[in-house]
């Protein structure tokens, strides 16, 4: 089988590999779509601390199973699946408390342990999740980006009484915007963003309205309708954000930081405990799975709004550069294996 490695920070390549076998426990998907991350940019250019090389990339990947291992029900074989990337060990503090998405000993498809950019992908049987007839296949394999919306919601119980203010128009902003739009009904959703096109993608997605605070005051604006976010959530993962948000955000707001940055963020401590601000941070998803299938069988959700690129598989590198470079005008770029 074909599998895009790796090998070292900014060295890819298509390499032949054997045909991997599903241990006890386990299913062998045939992989059909995959979609690029920001994660598999970071690991191929060096830029992942939790990587280790070489590695097959992709935790956003969708496909049919084609064998199983010892335990796993000989029914399972031709199932239309979408692959939960999180592995737990399901008996630490975290998994104890249902959150496996911080597991003490966290492996994670794509990251840790060889993922989806394969014609075939071996993971656990219970992390390979049904997908209904109905749904269709690109949009199955996105259902993995939507969990990290049901993620954060799960987390802050948005209400049609709140007010969401979101930073950053990419692909984890703009399916926290459907999310919150389309599931919760949140009556005033805000993003801001410094790329109007990424902005216009935000509205397509439902935000009610946009800000591009490279040209305006964010803080401006907002006062100028007299709005204090009660939701804020941090999808452009800027070190100043934190405080901005703080500083925004109306008394008892949720504020949830969704990114990976390692650079201090200085904050005043007084106006969270003032405000009594909830702060959360969201990490992967926490058994999301289904809570996602059934917003896309429901049409709660519109995964085509984010699809703007498809490239087969031998085209990775143009595919991912593409993602890298070109902010405008693409947002979800799809990975196509076997047909």
């Amino acid at each position: 089988m074909k599998s895009v490695v790796i090998k070292q920070p900014n060295e890819l390549v298509i390499e032949e590999r054997p045909l991997p076998m599903p241990a006890a426990g386990e299913v062998r998907v045939n992989v059909k779509l995959a979609g690029i991350c920001g994660s598999d940019s970071h690991i191929y250019r060096g830029h992942n601390p939790f990587a280790h090389y070489p590695r097959t990339i992709g935790h956003e990947f969708f496909g049919e199973i084609d064998a199983v291992g010892e335990g796993v029900n000989r029914s399972r074989l031709g199932q239309r699946v979408s692959v939960d990337p999180v592995i737990s060990c399901g008996h630490c503090y975290p998994c104890s408390v249902g959150k496996p998405n911080v597991c003490t000993s966290l492996v994670v498809l794509g990251v840790h342990r060889d993922g989806g950019f394969s014609e075939y992908a071996v993971v656990p049987a219970h992390n390979a999740w049904p997908i209904p007839d109905a749904i269709a296949d690109k949009h199955a394999v996105m259902v993995e980006p939507f969990t990290i919306a049901a993620n954060v919601t799960g987390q802050i119980a948005p209400t049609e009484q709140d007010v969401a203010l979101i930073y950053g128009a990419g692909p984890m902003g703009l399916v926290t915007v459907q999310a919150l739009k389309g599931v919760y009904k949140v009556k005033l959703v805000i993003v801001v963003d410094r790329i109007d096109e990424r902005l216009a993608m935000a509205q397509r997605s439902g935000a009610d309205w946009v800000i591009n605070n490279g040209e305006r005051s964010l803080q401006a604006a907002l006062d100028e309708r007299g709005i204090m976010p009660t939701i804020v959530i941090d999808a452009a993962c800027h070190p100043s954000i934190l405080q901005e948000a703080i500083t925004l955000a109306s008394p008892a707001a949720r504020i949830v930081l969704m990114g990976f940055s390692s650079e201090a963020s200085q904050i005043v401590q007084q106006a969270i405990t003032g405000k009594e601000l909830s702060i959360f941070s969201s990490r992967l998803n926490a058994n999301k799975f289904r809570v996602v299938i059934d917003w896309l069988e429901k049409g709660l959700i519109d995964p085509e709004k984010l699809i703007t690129h498809t490239f087969d598989y031998h085209h990775v590198t143009d595919a991912i550069e593409l993602f890298e470079k070109d902010q405008r005008q693409c947002c979800k770029v799809l990975l196509t294996f076997s047909q």
